[in-house]
């Protein structure tokens, strides 16, 4: 059975992501964790938290509580699915340390957030919540961006440079997303013009398909231009639905998930992407 957290802020981004995750783990037996933090706004300073009183941590605890059915409900009434079951959790806490915990008490396999995207430069690219949570929580992350339409998912991007400087058992997520669904792994690799893959570089690309060799794949190169605009490019050509990606290569990562430098640049407002972590 796979366990899968949901945080939510009871927004719309929020409810796309919920109904997304349940939309791609339809076919799994799955018990999902929706997760409401709430601080009423004294309690973002340590130093003032001392002097909340209980009334106020009643009257959030309150909407917390109700918020979590109400989206029960509307689950309920919308998208449920028989091998699916759902429990709620509301803490008075702050999101990435409850997230944190929640992972390590409920043995989490996965992490599904919605995330405000933005096109254009000088804009945030993932909302600050979302990018604590993958930069801070050692758990695979789903970020599903508020304009992301669920399809089943056919084909997979895999940016990477082909230095293996993790476990590759990392990628057993994305394998096992990509069985679940038949989907098919294009792993892309984008270059300076004329350079070539050094030695390493060409002994990991065959430890990759040897790894790899019970899910359809295939290798795409591309040089002579940014790593942004080559995803994008590559995101628009063969009709991409969802970008995976290691997070512990934070430059290659942060480049293309958190600093999109190009105007044009709209995969992240579109397109979910996959954080895989080490555990």
């Amino acid at each position: 059975m796979k366990r899968i957290l949901i945080p939510t802020d009871f927004s719309n981004n929020s409810w796309n992501a919920t109904r997304y995750a349940l939309d791609l783990f339809k076919e799994e037996t799955c018990t999902f964790f929706l997760l409401n933090t709430y601080t009423p706004a004294i309690a973002n300073s340590r130093f003032m938290a001392s002097t909340i009183n209980g009334g106020q941590i009643d009257g959030v605890l309150d909407i917390s509580e109700n918020g979590l059915k109400n989206v029960v409900k509307r689950i309920e009434e919308t998208c449920l699915y028989k091998n699916h079951s759902f429990k709620t959790i509301s803490s008075f806490s702050l999101l990435v340390d409850e997230i944190k915990d929640t992972v390590e008490r409920k043995q989490i396999d996965l992490i599904v957030m919605g995330t405000k995207g933005a096109t254009g430069l000088k804009k945030v690219t993932m909302g600050s919540n979302t990018g604590d949570v993958i930069t801070k929580v050692k758990c695979p992350l789903l970020a599903v961006p508020e304009n992301a339409v669920y399809s089943k998912p056919k084909e997979i991007a895999f940016p990477m440079d082909f230095y293996l400087g993790y476990d590759v058992k990392v990628l057993d997520v994305l394998i096992e997303l990509a069985l679940l669904n038949k989907a098919a792994l294009r792993i892309l690799h984008v270059s300076k013009k004329g350079e070539e893959l050094s030695e390493e570089q060409s002994k990991n690309k065959e430890f990759l398909e040897d790894y790899l060799m019970d899910v359809e794949h295939s290798f795409h190169f591309v040089s002579g231009t940014k790593l942004e605009v080559a995803v994008q490019c590559f995101v628009e050509s063969r009709s991409i639905d969802m970008i995976a990606m290691v997070a512990k290569n934070l430059n290659y990562f942060q480049r293309i998930l958190f600093r999109p430098s190009v105007e044009q640049i709209s995969y992240h407002t579109e397109i979910p992407f996959l954080v895989l972590h080490e555990r």
